[in-house]
């Protein structure tokens, strides 16, 4: 397993932060080394900290504190007719997975690795410590101040067509040139970056690692690099700039999942101007110790970011044209939310609850809540899909975890033309037939089709496909590709997850990440839309574990 330096020492900081009442509780679990308790720690950090959280209360996972997951003194597995887990049940969950979305780690990690976590998450959870803002603030750096940046671009790079890829368990993001799929850079990164953005000028890159190290990438050198960085905490997702007209590349905002808050920054540079805390009441009215911040995107209406705190299930409205004298609307919807994306009019912001399994439609234009729509179980819509249903009229689509779906909900149209849908709007239109395990959903204004992956279905065959629909009837796939098999690597034991399929600039090509196990060879495979044969497979040595890529101008204008 790869090293992740700054992942230690954040966990480090957490085991130096328990005291003897951890020590006390931990007693009752499974026993554990002091270096098996650092060992797991650091799998949790890498592994299941985001979908179960830091404190293990739960979220997209199931909650994984002790009195769920270890048998009582007397060997009892139940409580209030409720089945505890155990050892052995622990081991078998965490090595084969589940339908409802969990992945297998049986190729992932070592039997030693499966037990020892088993035995961990048996353990009274970790309390990790706090992050001010002078942490932040002494962790910024400018590698490359303004004003020696480039006043132009200097490379022949065709920056619209460029696309971020994550790659995973290095700690790194490629640059891959869409014309001519070769790699322009490889610049060095936090762990697992979950996402990039683009500034509003589509100059520069944000990419935010699960450690909570966000870096700024200049696309205009000549060799695009790092120019300025800063850690927001210890675990983090989300990252957007400023959109609005006059606000274009100023300011930048990131959202941490431990400690629960979000950072606002200046664009350019990354200096810290301010760090919130999202600690509060959720919206059944208790107090949550750990509300974090998950999706976070830029309105195009208004100097704004929709901050969605997944904890709470409340939605914030953060009106950034005064960052002194900041003002938050906060809107109740639904828990726990996860990711989402804008209606195809970028007027309503649509978010996964995925907990409560419904999708949270907020209108920007008014800052009210549009709709609460119950949808299948565990919504994961990525940024979600929108298009114009043959009788629907325009629809916005997600994909779910836990469910065998893909459900198109109809979105509001100020089109005249477009009146006659006005009776479907924010109502489930369809279900589309899929499987279990889809994390991403994806199409392109200027494509016929739609297409979605299922990388954490724990069947290999379909973990390692994609599905694509005809937007014009789509009563059965048109089509299901074996990622795997067509990118000619060599058949291993291990699943190659093929995941996050993106479009190029021109939508005529899609390419998907072919994610293998952690010692096999990985891939990017890149389709022809139109006649969804294989056109191109990325590979090489530097290209271990592609996840996410997003492509700079529909990233930058949010197509999807």
């Amino acid at each position: 397993m790869k090293k992740s330096v700054v992942g230690m020492i954040a966990l480090s900081a957490m085991a130096a932060a328990m005291g003897s009442a951890f020590a006390d509780e931990a007693a009752k679990g499974p026993a554990m080394t002091a270096a098996e308790k650092e060992q797991a720690k650091k799998i949790y950090f890498e592994r299941c900290a985001g979908c179960h959280g830091v404190l293990r209360k739960g979220a997209t996972g199931k909650n994984l504190e002790p009195h769920w997951t270890k048998k009582d003194k007397d060997g009892n597995v139940t409580e209030g007719g409720t089945t505890k887990l155990g050892q052995n049940r622990l081991e078998k969950i965490i090595g084969y997975g589940t339908d409802g979305g969990m992945v297998n780690f049986d190729d992932i990690l070592t039997k030693e690795e499966i037990s020892l976590m088993a035995k961990y998450i048996q353990n009274t959870p970790d309390v990790p410590p706090e992050y001010s803002f002078k942490d932040t603030l002494d962790s910024w750096k400018v590698i490359v101040p303004v004003k020696d940046r480039p006043t132009k671009q200097m490379n022949n790079f065709n920056l619209k067509n460029m696309f971020s890829v994550t790659l995973r368990d290095t700690g790194e993001v490629a640059l891959i040139d869409g014309d001519t799929k070769e790699i322009r850079s490889i610049v060095k990164t936090g762990y697992a970056v979950h996402i990039s953005r683009l500034s509003a000028s589509g100059r520069y890159v944000y990419v935010i690692g699960r450690d909570g190290r966000l870096s700024l990438i200049d696309l205009w050198m000549e060799k695009p690099a790092v120019v300025a960085e800063v850690k927001i905490g210890f675990d983090a997702r989300s990252v957007d700039t400023s959109k609005f007209k006059g606000f274009e590349d100023k300011y930048a905002i990131a959202g941490s999942y431990w400690p629960p808050q979000y950072v606002i920054m200046d664009g350019d540079t990354l200096k810290p101007r301010k760090v919130v805390s999202t600690r509060g009441m959720t919206v059944d009215g208790e107090y949550h110790p750990e509300p974090r911040v998950a999706s976070i995107v830029a309105s195009f209406i208004k100097p704004e970011w929709v901050v969605n705190i997944k904890e709470t299930g409340q939605i914030l409205l953060v009106d950034y044209s005064d960052i002194e004298n900041l003002k938050t609307t906060t809107i109740a919807s639904a828990k726990f939310l996860h990711d989402g994306g804008w209606d195809a009019s970028k007027r309503y912001f649509l978010v996964a609850a995925n907990a409560s399994n419904k999708i949270a439609a907020v209108d920007t234009k008014t800052g009210k809540l549009a709709a609460l729509v119950d949808v299948a179980k565990i919504p994961h819509p990525g940024r979600g899909a929108n298009f114009v249903h043959p009788k629907f009229g325009p629809v916005w689509t997600t994909g779910h975890l836990g469910a065998d779906v893909l459900t198109l909900i109809s979105t509001p149209s100020e089109k005249k033309s477009d009146a006659k849908y006005k009776e479907y709007n924010w109502k489930v239109v369809q279900e589309v037939k899929h499987v279990p395990g889809n994390l991403f959903v994806k199409t392109h204004p200027k494509s016929a089709n739609l297409w979605a992956d299922s990388p954490q279905n724990p069947e290999k065959e379909l973990a390692e496909s994609v599905s694509v629909w005809d937007k014009s009837d789509l009563s059965k796939p048109k089509a299901i590709l074996n990622v795997a098999k067509d990118s000619g690597l060599p058949e291993t034991k291990a699943t190659k997850r093929a995941v996050h399929p993106e479009y190029s600039a021109d939508g005529k090509e899609v390419w998907i990440s072919l994610w293998g196990g952690k010692v096999d060879q990985s891939a990017i495979v890149v389709y022809d839309d139109a006649t969804l044969k294989l056109k191109r497979v990325i590979t090489d040595p530097k290209m271990i574990t592609p996840t996410g890529k997003f492509n700079v101008f529909n990233t930058q204008h949010d197509i999807y």
